[in-house]
């Protein structure tokens, strides 16, 4: 029921998508990627109650109108079926992802793994888009397969490395020095760009968009919890004890959101199987709030 004198995010988000719709949220509950790759299971669990307590959440006070606006022409939450087959299941995605660009609808993605990403991915590369990918994140995940097989360390190697030349960059910033190999580092930056947490700003994320619109190109975004301290984000795949602030991680997603280059946006490996008192859930549900707020001020 609506409440107008303290309206909620669940009083504006639709559950079924209309002609107006603008946003469209996808949960991809996998983590079948985070077992290949030996990370602790649990970010299958991720999307339903990141979404439950993001429609508890109230339009920014400030900008209500715009927001509330925006929030009207969001459709979520659409829960895929994922069968454990990782492939397959980023297949499922990458379709739904296309249909979503193909109508002029941004999709948001709650995942899951990291393995999330190369179905964010095949999306743009199923609708026959250039794209270039920034990831926010500790680690480079551009490992090989593992027996031929996809996993959460190896989405962006997939994606640079596609049949359909669809991703023209990668760039990842945030890692974290003793998690990522020297080779790891010279294959981003080959490929795009790659810096420390260290030297992780907002003025950063800026220049590094001022110099990828020029060519207009989609920019598909994608943050990964475990960016954040292990003290600010408990349940996630692979705890960090070094990592950002939380209150840094809330202002990137609101300027990612900001940028009009990018098309669309994933949240992965929130686990909430190893939260303290739902807090990670919470700032998962805090980050996608900042990222529309972002879409809502372009």
């Amino acid at each position: 029921m609506k409440n107008n004198n303290d309206p909620r995010l669940r009083d504006l988000i639709s559950a079924e998508p209309a002609v107006e719709t603008s946003v469209r949220i996808i949960g991809f509950p996998s983590d079948a990627g985070v077992q290949i790759n030996g990370g602790r299971p649990g970010a299958s669990h991720a999307p339903e109650p990141i979404f439950e307590q993001l429609l508890k959440l109230t339009p920014h006070a400030h900008w209500y109108e715009r927001h509330s606006e925006l929030l009207s022409r969001t459709c979520g939450i659409t829960m895929l079926s994922c069968t454990g087959h990782v492939e397959k299941d980023q297949e499922n995605l990458g379709n739904t992802v296309a249909a979503c660009l193909q109508k002029g609808i941004m999709p948001i993605i709650i995942g899951g793994g990291h393995e999330t990403s190369f179905g964010h991915f095949l999306g743009y590369a199923g609708d026959g888009q250039s794209v270039r990918i920034l990831n926010l994140d500790a680690h480079a995940d551009v490992r090989p397969l593992k027996d031929g097989k996809a996993h959460s360390g190896s989405p962006f190697r997939q994606a640079l490395e596609h049949p359909s030349k669809s991703c023209h960059s990668y760039s990842v910033f945030g890692l974290n020095p003793a998690s990522v190999s020297a080779d790891h580092f010279r294959y981003v930056s080959e490929n795009g760009m790659a810096d420390y947490e260290d030297d992780l700003k907002r003025s950063g994320v800026r220049k590094w968009f001022e110099l990828a619109a020029m060519d207009g190109m989609p920019v598909m975004a994608t943050m990964d919890m475990d960016l954040v301290n292990h003290a600010g984000a408990p349940g996630v795949s692979a705890p960090n004890s070094s990592g950002i602030t939380t209150r840094k991680w809330l202002r990137l997603a609101f300027e990612l959101g900001r940028q009009p280059a990018v098309s669309s946006f994933d949240l992965c490996e929130v686990n909430p199987v190893y939260d303290r008192d739902g807090q990670t859930v919470r700032l998962a549900a805090l980050t996608i709030w900042n990222f529309l707020l972002g879409v809502t001020l372009r």
